[in-house]
């Protein structure tokens, strides 16, 4: 193009575009010098396109006036990477801008972090991060600015509280864990000594609180933890702190040890070596240990734990807490609609080692050691057949009601007993909640809202003096009326929550096989087996249940 020409300045790095009207053929046209730019040495360089499209028009009005003039006029501009860093405002984490260069060059690793530290940014810098920046760098368009978090500092760590490590296992942990013979195998009849403490045992030690970690910000400020808190023991029944040791809590009576949520209880226990015509029935306010088997018909009935470390037939035990029994159980066949001579019922855990002919209700969970067959079985946890690690014992022929997985070696059996496993009632006790409160959401909103739309009429209208404080107690109602409205719309959403967690909480689990006959239920939704499946699981999700094989190890 004649009377238009580039140069460039290394000292200053500027591209100063010359436009001479005298020699100019016609007028400088934008797109063609931009064009000729980009496909130049120049390409790379920042361009002004202000500037240009000034030095353009300046000289175009020059080569119709004829004035001859030169106009010169730097349009473009070789940049080096620009680099800054913005740290967050409680200086824990650093991040680093990189604008790409214009033609210039790119700072290496080592340059960037020494700017860091001269911007005080001292400590977490991780050149991983810097070089995976500079890396995507390098495919950026020129003047693209990338970010990334290069310096993170190391929060303190609070200290935590004391800690309270029960001393004795509850005899349902030392049923659940059998004790390791000499050769390091579990010996499933080798169930420990009974948990029975006496007087002035040590139950629960309490441990010193910890001071925390310290941490540090990217300026290498130390940052200190909150130490923990000394926490006061929950005292149970019949436990005291020593008087020799502040942080150990001892018995005070003898009896049978129970920890929960952090309380550890001493319940009064009864011991017997037997429950027959010749014992009687035995009625208890607190732990009852029988040591011996329990005979047809008799009773038991205790408001704490019931262990039997003996064999149960055809007898009525009835327990505030769990109920143990180490060996058997085993109902004859009644006469009466019912059809089982045998009830366990407690308000926590059943344990029990083999059972048949059984009918049990238990408040928390069902565990049998090897076997369960020709029972009923309701429990609001789960039911588990054999050891509690991997479970393989059988389980067939029975009815349960639950509110967990049900898990077992093997589901059914060859004969094609059928086993009936329910999930509708902790389901509808769910959805009975949710109805509920659904419908008392349903009419609070309209309440409040009816309420609302009242207060802003009667707020725009001119209120008489005497009555000023009637409308101070409308608002106060209103906004208590609006924070019940709150708390309930949180109780729906965590009920929501709840179904949910329910639905992908039960199923059916058979680590050996499921043999046909075996059928789960949820509401109106029903699976059943109608041939023999290898080691899987039965599911519950969208509303449908699913076969899954096992393929774990």
């Amino acid at each position: 193009m004649k009377g238009i020409s580039f140069s460039y300045n290394s000292d200053t790095q500027f591209v100063t575009l010359s436009l001479l009207p005298a020699e100019m053929e016609k007028e400088a046209d934008l797109s063609t010098i931009k064009s000729e730019i980009a496909s130049g040495a120049y390409s790379d360089f920042y361009l002004s396109e202000k500037a240009l499209k000034s030095a353009c028009d300046k000289a175009n009005l020059y080569h119709k006036t004829g004035d001859k003039t030169p106009v010169t006029a730097d349009i473009a501009e070789l940049r080096h990477a620009e680099v800054d860093f913005v740290v967050s405002e409680d200086n824990m984490h650093a991040t680093l801008r990189l604008t790409a260069p214009y033609g210039g060059r790119m700072p290496n690793a080592i340059t960037i972090r020494n700017l860091a530290w001269k911007q005080r940014i001292r400590r977490g810098v991780g050149m991983r991060h810097i070089n995976m920046l500079l890396k995507e760098a390098e495919k950026a368009e020129p003047g693209q600015v990338l970010k990334a978090v290069v310096a993170k500092g190391l929060p303190p760590r609070n200290g935590k509280g004391s800690r309270f490590i029960p001393l004795v296992p509850n005899a349902l942990e030392r049923v659940l864990k059998p004790q390791t013979n000499e050769g390091e195998k579990a010996d499933l009849r080798n169930l420990g000594d009974v948990i029975c403490v006496k007087t002035g045992t040590p139950v629960v030690r309490r441990t010193a609180p910890t001071q925390g970690r310290k941490g540090y910000d990217v300026k290498d400020t130390v940052l200190y933890p909150k130490p923990g808190e000394w926490l006061e023991f929950k005292m149970g029944s019949g436990t005291a702190v020593s008087n020799e040791d502040e942080n150990m809590l001892v018995a005070t009576i003898s009896g049978m040890p129970k920890y929960h949520e952090h309380r550890m209880n001493i319940d009064d226990t009864f011991i017997c070596n037997g429950v027959n015509v010749g014992s009687g029935h035995v009625t208890y306010d607190g732990a009852v240990l029988v040591n011996g088997d329990v005979a047809e018909k008799m009773k038991i009935k205790a408001t704490k734990d019931i262990t039997i470390n003996g064999f149960v037939e055809s007898a009525i035990i009835e327990a505030g807490g769990d109920i143990i029994i180490t060996e058997g159980a085993m109902g004859k066949v009644t006469d009466n609609a019912e059809g089982y001579a045998c009830t366990l019922i407690a308000g926590g855990s059943i344990h029990v080692q083999h059972g048949q002919g059984l009918d049990i209700i238990a408040g928390k969970n069902i565990t049998v050691g090897r076997q369960m067959a020709y029972s009923r079985l309701k429990a609001g946890g789960s039911v588990t057949v054999g050891n509690i690690s991997k479970p393989m014992g059988n389980l067939f022929a029975c009815e349960i009601v639950c509110e967990d997985k049900v898990e077992a070696g093997t589901l059914g059996a060859i004969s094609g007993s059928t086993l009936k496993v329910d999930f509708t009632a902790g389901m509808s006790a769910l959805m009975e909640r949710k109805e509920t409160i659904d419908e008392l959401l349903r009419q609070l909103r309209e309440n409040n809202s009816r309420h609302r739309e009242k207060l802003e009429v009667i707020s725009g209208r001119t209120i008489h003096k005497d009555l000023k404080h009637k409308i101070t107690e409308a608002k106060s109602l209103l906004n208590n009326e609006t924070a019940l409205l709150n708390w309930l719309e949180l109780k729906a959403s965590e009920l929501k929550k709840l179904k949910t967690q329910y639905e992908n909480r039960i199923q059916l689990k058979a680590n050996k096989r499921i043999y046909a006959g075996v059928s789960a239920k949820l509401n109106n939704r029903n699976w059943r087996s109608e041939r023999e499946y290898e080691r899987c699981k039965i599911r519950y999700e969208g509303h449908q249940w699913h076969y899954e094989p096992d393929t774990s190890g």
